[in-house]
């Protein structure tokens, strides 16, 4: 075997796709010591892009103080990629329910403000090629506070702007773009969106998502009148359909926001990373590649990074082995996407800490029994 190419996504709570990667190589490293281990760690457009996207570009990190989803201040992260003309934010990073108490958890109120700070840094660093994941947010506004943060002012009745949350949607009556970044025009948006709710309805934002952002029945039903008025003024302000799009309601409404005011187009995360990255060109000459995730099963078809790593390598004509932390209910169904077979680290039963506290340990050894296993191919006979 001359070239494998290994490009997992992280083990979530325990290792980065960086992390994983390079476990992976040195398993296989001892078993295959003259065969070429090419490291691509890559991510779904979640959480984990923009280390993936700095690592695989050389890019720089930049650290820049914004408006949390409660108004507070916080620092958040985004990536300026190494052609320098590009950069990638994850909303999560500025917006998201990791920085938000469960039990202080307000949709009504919250604001994707920081997500539009960010844009306005990598605005003022040169950047006009902008990948913006939106998974994790913990906001329902709409996107509006983003665009406030951009220029945008949202408008009531008696021409006072509106607080910021999706609760106070519902009295919007003008919106003034006027003020709007005129950089935005110049610039190249791919929008990381791996749901197609719309912004409204029995599958919108506001009653598939509202809950995990502590929505009640009451703000959900709240949220859900507020962002139909909002996706009606959207549309009659931009002369174009919305609120029905697949994706619009994407972290809160944000793909609505998107559509309406950003040039943009929406795309699967696993595509924006892979093309990103340069999956396609590292599979060249490859013999094998090795994929994974923390956890295998039957959900990981729906857009995850193992599902789009495999499709690209049969593209090539390659078998695909996965490593998972754990396998789950489910798992077959990998087999019909391209996974040819799949591999847990976990040997032995043990609570959930346990796995997480020995995660390297654990995928090293069953990195190294993969390697054993594909030597066995070259091993003369006896």
């Amino acid at each position: 075997m001359r070239k494998i190419v290994i490009a997992p996504d992280s083990f979530k709570e325990s290792l980065s796709a960086r992390e994983v990667a390079t476990i992976i190589a040195r398993g296989l490293a001892s078993q295959l010591p003259h065969t070429e281990l090419l490291r691509l760690p890559v991510a779904d457009g979640g959480e984990g892009t923009l280390d993936a996207l700095l690592d695989a570009t050389a890019g720089q990190r930049i650290r820049q103080r914004v408006t949390g989803p409660q108004g507070t201040p916080l620092f958040a992260n985004w990536g300026l990629l190494g052609d320098g003309r590009g950069a990638v934010i994850e909303m999560a990073s500025a917006s998201g329910l990791e920085h938000v108490p469960r039990f202080e958890r307000n949709p009504l109120t919250s604001t994707s403000y920081g997500t539009g700070e960010l844009i306005r840094s990598a605005l003022d660093h040169g950047a006009r090629h902008i990948i913006l994941a939106l998974g994790g947010s913990a906001t329902n506004d709409g996107g509006a506070g983003m665009l406030a943060a951009l220029g945008v002012r949202w408008l009531d009745a008696c021409g006072q702007p509106l607080p910021p949350g999706g609760a106070a949607l519902a009295q919007l009556a003008h919106i003034d773009s006027s003020a709007l970044d005129p950089r935005l025009a110049e610039c190249r948006f791919d929008i990381a969106c791996d749901v197609d709710n719309p912004l409204t309805g029995v599958h919108g934002a506001s009653t598939v998502f509202g809950p995990q952002k502590g929505a009640d029945a009451s703000m959900v039903a709240q949220l859900e009148q507020a962002l139909a008025h909002y996706g009606h003024q959207l549309e009659q302000h931009c002369g174009q359909v919305i609120a029905t799009v697949p994706g619009a309601g994407a972290a809160g409404g944000m793909g609505a926001a998107a559509l309406a005011f950003l040039p943009c187009q929406l795309r699967r995360g696993i595509d924006i990373v892979l093309d990103s990255v340069g999956l396609d060109a590292a599979l060249t000459g490859a013999d094998l590649v090795i994929t994974g995730e923390g956890r295998l099963d039957g959900q990981t078809v729906f857009g995850k990074t193992p599902i789009g790593v495999a499709r690209r390598a049969k593209r090539h004509g390659l078998p695909v082995i996965a490593i998972g932390g754990s396998l789950g209910d489910g798992v077959e169904a990998v087999h019909q996407h391209g996974i040819d077979a799949v591999f847990a680290c976990v040997q032995q039963i043990t609570t959930l800490d346990d796995a997480l506290e020995h995660a390297a340990a654990n995928l090293e050894r069953c990195a190294r029994n993969v390697g054993a296993l594909l030597a066995l191919r070259k091993a003369p006979r006896r």
